[in-house]
């Protein structure tokens, strides 16, 4: 689990993540950790930039994934239903007879 910056309370964090799981941040939720880390640093001793710059590109990166995942899922009900209806559609009927 990483641990807050100094100076950041909890208590927002907690509030935030009340309704999920605590495991799971969503963007608001990382958007507001970084605010209040910015505004609680120490300015002769800022965060480093290439740190923020991670964070928002890993931040960025998971969002990116967990959108391909819906769309995946949604390509897959697609092609399930399609193949759902033409097994339906070339499965011989017991009613017609054999073609010659």
């Amino acid at each position: 689990m990483t641990s807050l910056p100094a100076g950041i309370s909890s208590t927002s964090t907690i509030a935030a993540t009340k309704s999920r799981s605590q495991s799971e941040l969503g963007t608001t939720d990382f958007l507001r950790l970084m605010t209040e880390q910015l505004k609680q640093q120490d300015p002769f001793a800022p965060t480093d930039n290439t740190q923020m710059v991670a964070q928002m590109a890993q931040m960025s990166s998971s969002s990116g994934i967990a959108e391909m995942n819906t769309s995946l899922k949604g390509i897959a009900a697609q092609i399930s239903a399609q193949t759902t209806l033409l097994q339906t559609l070339t499965k011989p009927n017991a009613t017609t007879p054999p073609a010659v």
